[in-house]
């Protein structure tokens, strides 16, 4: 029976059933084929207050070699389109998925790209190749081995609490063991925090050990949390056959029973310099090594678990990061190669796998310098060494009492506005200022705190009671702590799932400490209610984003605002990997708000834009909304204040103290020839604004002169034509009489005159105002 509709009527969908599905089902069995296969979950875009996701990417046919290994996709088209018009399309979703073969179809036959070869054809639609026939072309063209064979056969875990791998874990898993069944020794997995490196390293362990490729892996980590959630989480399926390796305690003639071993390379080469793997082990006993979170470690701590892979130098050894290359020290790139996959920050957040960001930049008044006067003293009567002091001195070299405070205030103010529950880790210079830091929070958050005394809690190395909670402050469903002040612990590896906001208040000199702490906040928990975080930086540490080595550039807003800062250098070691604090100067001058008064003077706030910008504007007029409305509630109130106000530049500089600029947010939304009330009235509450040249031509209408004659009217025609230019703060001001065109009427006293006095003059100017704004004015 023929179709009912003609073949260039019919939709995509049409196309799909009544051609392209049946010639592919006849070649393939059905069960290897799979239709509208979701590949990312669509990235969530933040427009202002309002966040949505995209639409996800999905290909129309995949067809598989295996359970584990798509082997081509299938973009289909109407019958309107080419043949080969989609075909780009599926070449772009066969790069992503890793895939040997893309083709397409607008139900007339098929176009092909083979990845394998670079040629490409055309054929009919009775003559799309059998499953066999591409599996053998697949076979040849990458001269697969029977070990690859064996390696790709091997599915992976499942079950109804795992979830199958996301395609870049797919491909991150295909790829680790598809190198090691080719002989491959060491290898590197790099892959952004929060997109399941553990849950990858499991899926490689769990198809090596199944296929008896590896039968002993060793786990290090640098953390016992890192190991426990390892084991506790990701590793669950395997626990019968897992040893977390115990120095003191295990017995070298029964550790050997297990299959999967956890350690800390600090437990297996002690403090002492001893190497405790060679008491337990044997150099062959294991055939395999995963390293997580490779970047990390001083030289003393590189060097551990340098030692204990030289050790079992015949295991093939795996390096997982999130952050590839190092500076000072030889890079994890040096020892393990180069990557055998990628997966970005920039390629999580445009999936929407990860969360995006917004960044609030603040800047204080002594940030680009502070000098103390000649002969001041700190608290402690000492004087202060005469120099300047700028951002990379604060609580490293010198501590100033109030910028902690105004630090402190700005955090609580931002979660005020927000959400005061919002999980909120703020790092600190040293673990002395992360306490300086928490008991600011606590005095400014005592309604909170009264609630319940963990609502702050400073969480260091140092620091016993903190540490007892850090369990709690990275759990998903205990609500306490909320804030957590810190210097180094958590810049790395805890799983915060729920971090809402980070605050930088530190110095960061290394770009792989700075995307490790950006890490702590990308995990998405949309049931939870967590769809993007917020990153406030106090230092301007976020110009790391211009570093090269960042998953790309960024576009800075060129001249918004005044008061930025300039890029700081950071203070001696801050550049170090992560481990310790830069050494004080001693003692560290104290000064007291009576020495040094710290305010607030600029922000911008922005959007890391997965295409590469950092800052988008819109997210300015959003922090400009949250100001306004804030400041006076309702449009109504608004337009009270603004009337009353006998100098309306007040509210100007009132917004420019919050770091709104509005000229420049006018400048960018196409609006220059909008009154500051009209822009303040459409961002803040959304109503229709009125160019100045349109409420001066109502004036016009008003008839609002026909009351002055003579040189009066003349004045308030000229006054209103400034405004119509300038807008509505010249006219207020005087000074505007010495200038043209009011020059030449005569000296300001003379012109005052002809209103019957300068308070007559005002009272004229107050008027006209009010004919301006008469359609508003309550």
């Amino acid at each position: 029976m023929s179709p009912v509709l003609p073949k260039k009527s019919m939709t995509e969908e049409d196309i799909k059933l009544q051609y392209i599905t049946p010639a592919v089902t006849s070649k393939w069995s059905i069960g290897k084929i799979t239709m509208e296969t979701q590949i990312t979950d669509g990235k969530i875009n933040l427009k202002g207050n309002f966040v949505f996701r995209e639409k996800p990417k999905r290909a129309d046919y995949l067809l598989y070699l295996s359970a584990n290994n798509p082997i081509a996709v299938i973009e289909a088209k109407d019958n309107n389109h080419s043949i080969s018009h989609g075909l780009q399309q599926a070449m772009e979703y066969a790069k992503m998925l890793d895939l040997p073969f893309a083709f397409s179809s607008n139900g007339d036959g098929f176009a092909e790209h083979d990845f394998l070869t670079g040629k490409e054809r055309e054929f009919g639609l009775n003559e799309f190749p059998t499953e066999a026939e591409l599996i053998a072309r697949y076979k040849k063209e990458s001269g697969l081995t029977n070990a690859q064979e064996i390696a790709i056969d091997q599915p992976y875990y499942t079950s109804q609490n795992t979830y199958p791998p996301r395609y870049y874990q797919r491909i991150a898993i295909n790829r680790t063991i598809d190198a090691i069944a080719r002989g491959q020794q060491r290898l590197l997995l790099v892959m952004a925090t929060g997109t399941g490196k553990t849950y990858t390293a499991f899926q490689i362990v769990y198809r090596l050990l199944k296929s008896g490729m590896k039968r002993k892996v060793l786990y290090l980590a640098d953390r016992n949390i890192l190991v426990d959630q390892s084991i506790l989480q990701d590793f669950a399926p395997l626990e019968k056959t897992i040893h977390k390796i115990n120095v003191a305690k295990d017995d070298p003639s029964t550790i050997t029973s297990h299959e999967v071993y956890f350690s800390l390379y600090q437990q297996l080469v002690g403090d002492d310099d001893k190497e405790h793997f060679s008491e337990l082990f044997q150099p062959d006993f294991f055939d395999l090594i995963i390293v997580d979170e490779c970047h990390r470690g001083s030289a003393k701590e590189e060097s551990r678990w340098r030692r204990i892979l030289e050790y079992f130098q015949s295991a093939t050894q795996i390096g997982m990061t999130a952050t590839p290359k190092e500076t000072k020290y030889i890079s994890n790139l040096h020892y393990f190669g180069e990557p055998v996959y990628t997966y970005s920050l920039k390629e999580g957040i445009e999936d929407g796998f990860l969360a995006p960001f917004k960044v609030i930049n603040v800047m204080t008044d002594i940030g680009d310098g502070w000098r103390p006067r000649k002969g001041q003293r700190d608290i402690y009567g000492n004087e202060i060494p005469d120099r300047i002091y700028t951002n990379s001195d604060y609580d490293y070299n010198i501590i100033i009492e109030d910028r902690i405070q105004q630090v402190a205030a700005e955090i609580t103010r931002y979660l005020k506005s927000t959400d005061r529950m919002a999980k909120t880790i703020v790092f600190c210079a040293t673990e002395d200022a992360a306490e300086r830091m928490r008991v600011a929070l606590v005095n400014l958050n005592a309604d909170m705190v009264k609630q319940n005394p963990d609502y702050v809690v400073r969480i260091t190395g140092s620091d016993e009671y903190g540490k007892k909670k850090l369990s709690y402050f990275i759990s998903v469903s205990a609500q306490y702590p909320v804030i957590a002040t810190t210097s180094k612990l958590l810049s790395t590896g805890a799983d915060c799932k729920m971090t809402k906001l980070i605050v930088l208040d530190e110095m960061i000199g290394s770009m792989t400490e700075f995307k490790q702490i950006i890490g702590r906040g990308t995990r998405l928990r949309e049931q939870d209610g967590k769809t993007h975080f917020v990153v406030m930086d106090f230092r301007n540490v976020t110009r790391l984003f211009a570093d090269p080595e960042w998953d790309g550039p960024i576009e800075m807003d060129p001249g918004f605002g005044t008061g930025g800062t300039k890029p700081a250098t950071p203070p001696d070691g801050a550049g170090d990997p992560p481990g310790g604090d830069p050494p004080p100067q001693s003692p560290k001058p104290i000064v007291d708000r009576n020495g040094c008064k710290v305010e607030i003077i600029h922000k911008t706030v922005s959007v890391y834009d997965a295409n590469g910008k950092l800052l988008r504007q819109e997210s300015v007029v959003d922090y400009t909304k949250e100001n306004i409305r804030g400041e006076y509630a309702s449009l109504d109130n608004f337009i009270r204040q603004w009337s009353a106000q006998e100098k309306k530049e007040q509210i100007r500089d009132l917004l420019r103290e919050r770091g709104i600029d509005l000229e420049l947010l006018k400048a960018d939304q196409g609006m220059v020839d909008v009154d500051d009330f009209d822009f303040i009235c459409h961002v803040a509450f959304d109503k229709k604004p009125l160019t100045r040249k349109e409420r001066a031509n109502n004036v016009k209408k008003r008839d609002f002169f026909s009351k002055y004659s003579g040189v009066a009217r003349e004045v308030l025609e000229a006054l209103l034509d400034k405004y119509m230019n300038t807008g509505i703060y010249e006219i207020e001001k005087t000074e505007i009489l010495k200038l043209d065109p009011f020059l030449k009427l005569g000296k300001p006293a003379k012109i005052a005159g002809y209103f019957g006095g300068k308070q007559g003059y005002l009272k004229a100017v107050q008027e006209l105002e009010q004919a301006i704004y008469m359609d508003e004015v309550i």
